[in-house]
């Protein structure tokens, strides 16, 4: 076992990266910030995969996060200077080929860490034989003990493929402290502080729904883990940073793309039903209390495929009788196409208003979006009659943007491989290979039953109001997934939202789930209540069923909603400046911890 920090009871673990685009001075930002034991980056998303995977289409050589090699060409010797540990899955579908080109950035600049890499989760070879179809990339979802044997033997910089996203925190916090792979509650509680860093600064006040309270965030500090021997954590970020850490910008991201409380993994399950939150001071959340139980013994595969081509075209429609005009250019184009694609869908967006002071305030968008395995029933052949319509259609006629072949599109989907078949392997610095072995102790996934809830308020008045007056939500993809996570800051507002906020009541709130499976999922702890709503975003992001494809938006058109909310509820919910202010410090809208229900 080798110690990655001084402290043997502590070790800081933080981001410097949430998905491959992100911040790039973040890591230097992060190096320079402040006291740092190692520095982790998470450059993979189910998209990311499809992206790299055509780069290693056009070059076998690629199929990494190129920029990652940019951000080390700045920064590596700062990180060995101050040793600091990176851990990173910017490997993607080639962490070989990316060690390999860190270590050439490192002889150009004189430098000689130790590089480490982890591999095994690339299944596409064996796709027919593991019944995962033909994909363009299959990836399985590897997990930290790779890491941990390369961090063991001593590697200043490991690059894994696609592991789980919280593993890049959890294999140092593993090597660091010595757990084994039964101390499944300290393995859980890495997780849950993984997930929490893992998407940078979404967790320090990005994409926040009460914003507003934090004053300008500016350029919010990327977060931190103080990683604690028991797996305990508190969250928080270097001095100085914008943004802010508090209870309600840990849970926003807690709730972010999950689903069952039972969060699987290949070395843990867990339960996220036994998390608590406590404001510690400005800027520090202490996570803990979370469980752990053993993995399940099959291990997720992120399959991609190229399903067909799509192309799209935006009509422009102003003024008055906006739903004839969208009727006829629908008719018109359908009837004019010389063959019609696979799949041809119409959306009407009205944006417009009546009596409006901007010509675009008066405007609607009428999309036409088209797929089929023919590129050429959804290239020109389609986009060229949508021009065609401009002199003999609705008045105004206008299109958002010339005519385009159009491209192909991904499809993501799922699979399931039995842990024993993956060859989860660390390549070390001198190149001899250590082999890790499955979980040798499993427990298949079972439903949590729902918890017991507290009691209904009593009937008084109500007024109907903006769900997000006093609830926040989060809310994320899965594949063909949405999820959407709504939480609240009191214990009378949870008994009111508990009952409220039900499978039927959000499908009259949100029309566009009213006929799809909708499952819910009751977190007491954090006064949440998180939903799945299956089938929402078609085949995956990069299918693009919806204008808003990864659900990011989905949180807050729920929050937009009108429902009937206590006036009891709303009237506390009122708070002036000096109680915002005190809330951007760990007062009291934040201080409050999740106590067990």
């Amino acid at each position: 076992m080798s110690r990655l920090a001084e402290d043997p009871e502590l070790i800081r673990i933080g981001n410097c990266s949430g998905f491959y685009g992100d911040r790039f001075s973040a890591m230097r930002e992060m190096l320079e910030g402040g006291q740092l034991d190692v520095l982790t980056g998470d450059y993979l998303a189910e998209l990311t995969m499809l992206i790299l995977g055509r780069d290693r289409m056009k070059d076998a050589n690629l199929g990494y996060a190129k920029t990652f090699v940019k951000q080390l060409e700045d920064c590596m010797g700062l990180a060995l200077d101050k040793g600091v540990k990176i851990v990173t899955n910017a490997g993607g579908l080639n962490p070989a080929g990316l060690a390999q080109r860190v270590g050439e950035v490192a002889g150009k600049l004189g430098l000689a860490p130790k590089i480490a890499y982890v591999t095994g989760d690339d299944l596409l070879a064996r796709a027919g034989e593991l019944e995962l179809g033909t994909p363009l990339t299959a990836n399985a979802y590897l997990g930290a003990w790779g890491i941990v044997e390369a961090l063991n033997s001593g590697a200043d910089i490991v690059v894994t493929g696609r592991v789980t996203d919280a593993s890049v925190v959890v294999g140092p916090a593993a090597a660091h402290f010595g757990w084994g792979r039964t101390d499944y509650d300290a393995l859980a509680g890495a997780v849950v502080a993984g997930h929490i860093i893992e998407c940078s600064t979404q967790a320090t006040g990005g994409n926040f729904a009460f914003f507003t309270e934090l004053g300008d965030i500016g350029r919010p500090g990327f977060p931190l883990a103080e990683v604690r021997r028991d797996g305990s954590s508190v969250i928080t970020k270097q001095a100085g940073t914008g943004g802010a850490v508090t209870v309600d910008t840990v849970e926003a991201q807690l709730m972010y793309e999950i689903q069952s409380p039972r969060y699987a993994g290949p070395d843990v399950t867990t339960r996220l039903d036994s998390i608590h939150l406590t404001q510690e001071g400005p800027d520090r959340v202490l996570v803990s209390g979370v469980t752990g139980e053993a993995p399940p013994s099959r291990t997720k595969v992120s399959l991609n495929t190229i399903g067909g081509f799509r192309n799209e075209m935006a009509f422009i429609l102003t003024g008055l009788d906006i739903e004839a005009k969208a009727d006829l250019a629908e008719r018109q184009l359908e009837s004019w196409l010389p063959v019609r694609p696979a799949e041809l869908e119409w959306t009407l967006a009205r944006l417009d208003r009546p009596d409006a002071e901007t010509e675009e305030q008066a405007s609607a968008l009428l999309r036409c979006v088209v797929r089929d395995p023919d590129p050429n029933k959804v290239g020109r052949g389609f986009s060229s009659v949508a021009v065609e319509l401009a002199l003999a259609s609705y008045p105004g006629f206008s299109l958002t943007a010339p005519p385009g072949n159009g491209g192909p599109y991904g499809v993501y989907k799922p699979g399931y491989v039995d842990a024993k078949e993956i060859p989860h392997t660390a390549v070390l610095a001198d190149g001899s290979e250590v082999a890790i072995a499955p979980a040798a102790e499993t427990l298949e996934l079972a439903e949590v039953p729902e918890p017991e809830l507290p009691q209904p308020l009593p009937a008084g008045a109500t007024k109907r109001a903006p769900l997000g007056t006093i609830a926040l939500a989060r809310s994320g993809d899965k594949g063909g997934n949405a999820n959407i996570g709504v939480w609240v800051r009191t214990d009378e507002q949870f008994a009111w939202l508990v009952h409220a906020l039900t499978v039927d009541s959000l499908r009259l709130l949100l029309p566009e789930t009213a006929k799809l499976p909708v499952v819910r999922h009751v977190l007491p702890n954090l006064r949440a209540v998180n939903f799945i709503v299956e089938g929402l975003l078609g085949e995956g992001v990069a299918y693009q069923a919806r204008f808003d494809p990864q659900a990011k938006g989905l949180g807050e058109w729920l929050r937009a909603r009108h429902i009937d909310i206590p006036v009891e509820l709303l009237a506390a919910n009122s708070q002036g400046p000096e109680a915002a202010a005190q809330c951007n410090h760990g007062g009291p809208l934040f201080a409050a911890e999740r106590k067990q229900p």
